[in-house]
């Protein structure tokens, strides 16, 4: 049924017809949208914590690179297998009350580590809690707000959610590495505790379900047209799984969660989270290390843009083919790239590896789409799961071989062999439409 709410005579007398705000104001989703970029900035303080925090841990504990990267590892797995479902708690509790909790458990998570003595209790907080706390604002957030509050500019949202967690990157990396310089390793603990908890009063404030919780539609949706139905809270988790079930059964589906999951290994697993270490094992202070893993996150948000129009106009599959062939040749290369101080080379590898970190999504997505129709966002939330499996097992391996060799060089030449393989994978999709009924 069409919205009937309070201001129905507002919107249908003071807004244009194609739903968008007069002229006096700014429409409420522009704030909701606001809002959820700065809760997803919030969330991404962790995601640039590990690699800075690893190097003083193992100086005050003495624990194996291996521990700390299996706790990044659950962390990884967790964000992933909980994406697809975190539709399915939106749906039920609301918008509001899951990304509240979310923050509240990146912030426990974050803080709590500043009292941890055993391995174990990593493994809880950077593992269980902030690993909960990001899988509930993963990507199915961005997409939840710009498939409810906008119909125009829903691209152009989605792009810039996505950009939240590299800019989140960007802030957080040398903010963190001169922290633990100067001061100390849990003052940048508390620094991540504290972004994530100073989101909380703005999404109380701000973030809604729907736009007809504040009276108005969704921007740009044409006002005589129904409201899209509200979806069934209990039929949210069972449409995730039937989609998996039915995707499981295609070989197009594999193809993209292997590709998918050499992607995570090589972006969030490995360079990720074991860059910063890899660059103080050759001598590098850890601050410019830092400042160059967040140069990636200033040409991660180019890239995506950038692949993202060319999704529009090329083949997805011949961009994954190019795109991990690159990468591959970056990996291979940067064992003699990694130095006491920045090279040129070094910063030609970060330009490159930066444009190409996620200018995997947007083709990966489009394949989804256009392979498993009304499926496909489903069918991609469960890709993503796949994408976080890879960086799980990729940050432990690393781990496990740095800790065994004395260095990340087998590391890197073995995800330089995975980014040939999903590059070979990527070419033999296929683009023929398959049945899922969920």
């Amino acid at each position: 049924m069409p919205y009937r709410g309070p201001s129905t005579e507002l919107a249908t007398t003071a807004l244009p017809r194609t739903g968008a705000p007069p002229r006096t104001g700014i429409h409420p989703a522009w704030w909701v949208a606001l809002v959820a970029f700065v809760a997803l900035l919030g969330a991404a303080g962790f995601r640039a914590a590990p690699g800075v925090l690893m190097i003083p841990l193992q100086e005050e504990f003495g624990w194996p690179r291996t521990l700390m990267a299996t706790a990044v590892s659950v962390n990884l797995i967790l964000y992933g297998v909980m994406a697809p479902f975190a539709a399915a708690l939106m749906d039920r509790f609301g918008i509001r009350r899951v990304v509240t909790v979310a923050l509240a458990l990146v912030a426990a998570g974050s803080g709590l580590t500043i009292f941890v003595q055993s391995g174990w209790q990593l493994l809880i907080t950077w593992g269980l809690l902030i690993g909960a706390g990001t899988g509930s604002m993963a990507l199915i957030f961005a997409a939840t707000i710009a498939n409810r509050w906008f119909v125009a500019r829903r691209g152009l949202v989605m792009g810039i959610l996505t950009a939240a967690g590299a800019t989140g990157q960007l802030i957080f990396l040398p903010i963190l590495a001169k922290l633990t310089e100067q001061v100390s390793w849990r003052a940048a603990s508390l620094v991540v505790a504290l972004a994530a908890l100073a989101v909380v009063p703005f999404v109380l404030l701000v973030l809604r379900d729907y736009p007809a919780d504040r009276g108005v539609r969704a921007y740009g949706a044409p006002l005589d047209v129904d409201e899209p139905p509200r979806p069934d809270p209990a039929g949210a988790a069972r449409r995730a799984v039937g989609a998996l079930r039915a995707a499981v059964r295609t070989a197009t589906f594999w193809a993209l969660a292997g590709g998918f999951a050499i992607c995570g290994a090589t972006t969030n697993g490995l360079i990720g989270t074991h860059f910063i270490p890899s660059a103080h094992d050759h001598g590098m202070a850890v601050p410019t290390a830092a400042g160059l893993l967040a140069l990636v996150g200033i040409f991660d948000i180019a890239g995506t843009v950038v692949s993202g129009a060319l999704t529009d106009k090329i083949n997805p599959r011949l961009l994954l083919v190019g795109y991990y062939f690159f990468r591959g040749v970056g990996l291979l290369v940067l064992p003699w790239l990694l130095s006491d101080r920045v090279q040129v080379s070094m910063l030609i590898f970060i330009v490159i590896y930066g444009l190409d970190w996620v200018a995997t999504v947007p083709p990966t997505a489009a394949l989804c789409r256009e392979v498993f129709g009304a499926s496909g966002a489903i069918v991609f939330g469960w890709v993503f799961a796949s994408h976080q499996i890879g960086a799980a097992v990729a940050s432990a391996a690393a781990g496990i071989i740095r800790d065994t060799t004395g260095t990340y060089s087998l590391a890197w030449f073995g995800a330089a062999a995975l980014c040939g393989v999903a590059a070979a994978v990527s070419l033999g999709i296929r683009r023929r439409p398959a049945r899922i009924a969920v």
